[in-house]
């Protein structure tokens, strides 16, 4: 039986439509291989995501981790130094109210807060996504420990009617205190008090500076002075106020000796 013309032109374009179909397909699924090749599609730490934080004791700490692509995964945090479990997603895990899991969608950051740091929260902390296998993240928090101390010998000694200047330093600090409080003997000195009392905190580079200053001196104003900063610790100085003339020292070979004259005591 002989073939139309028509038929034949027919099945010739269905077979070039079919050729060219699946060459198109062909090329497409190249094209998308190419597109994905490379990129990794479960979870993943951001690369930015730091493994050193460093927190000033008493302040609060932020560890954060940055996790990519989490899908229906959890996130943990893990204290790795007695492998304690602190939280899983936002449900914790420790007794400790200091510690909380925060979570920041739109940065894709799960962080570990820890409020007034003290120096045993120092060590290494995991970030972990529970993967098949686990895959962790260690970051390092460091605790700067600030150190405070008053410029001089523990004992002043001064002659009534002078101008007194204790000094008190805080080294090694990130940021300065909120406040430094002075007491004298248990109660806390004013600024105010009848035009007498000086007190000027200030911060110069790394240190904090404050200065009490004690206008015409009396006898009553003898006692411990202590220098106390916000969430630190805290340094005394015992200031004697003596009568007449100033005192002088004696060297002996074992410890240094006050010596006052008698008449100056009186």
């Amino acid at each position: 039986m002989r073939r139309s013309p028509y038929v034949n032109y027919y099945v010739l374009c269905l077979v070039c439509w079919i050729l060219l179909g699946i060459t198109g397909v062909s090329t497409r699924s190249h094209s998308l291989v190419k597109r994905f090749d490379g990129i990794y599609t479960g979870p993943y730490f951001d690369s930015n995501t730091p493994t050193n934080i460093t927190a000033q004791l008493g302040s609060h700490a932020y560890l954060p981790c940055k996790v990519r692509q989490l899908g229906n995964k959890s996130v943990s945090w893990i204290r790795r130094r007695d492998s304690h479990i602190l939280s899983v997603d936002r449900t914790m895990f420790i007794p400790d109210e200091r510690f909380q899991a925060l979570f920041v969608d739109a940065s894709d950051t799960w962080t570990l807060q820890v409020k007034y740091v003290q120096a045993r929260d120092e060590g290494e902390y995991e970030c972990q996504i529970s993967t098949d296998p686990k895959k962790s993240h260690i970051i390092k928090l460091n605790i700067v420990v600030p150190k405070i101390e008053i410029i001089g010998d523990r004992d002043m000694y001064v002659k009534t009617g002078s101008t007194v200047a204790i000094r008190c330093v805080i080294k090694q600090s990130l940021e300065g205190p909120f406040y430094v409080f002075w007491y004298h003997e248990g109660d806390r000195v004013l600024d105010y008090q009848l035009n007498k009392i000086d007190i000027q905190t200030k911060r110069i580079d790394h240190d904090t500076v404050s200065s009490l200053l004690i206008h015409k001196a009396r006898r009553e104003d003898s006692g411990n002075y202590t220098c106390s900063p916000s969430s630190l610790d805290s340094a005394s100085v015992q200031l004697h106020v003596l009568n007449g003339e100033p005192y002088f020292r004696i060297f002996t070979d074992n410890s240094t000796q006050f010596r006052v004259n008698p008449s100056s005591t009186s």
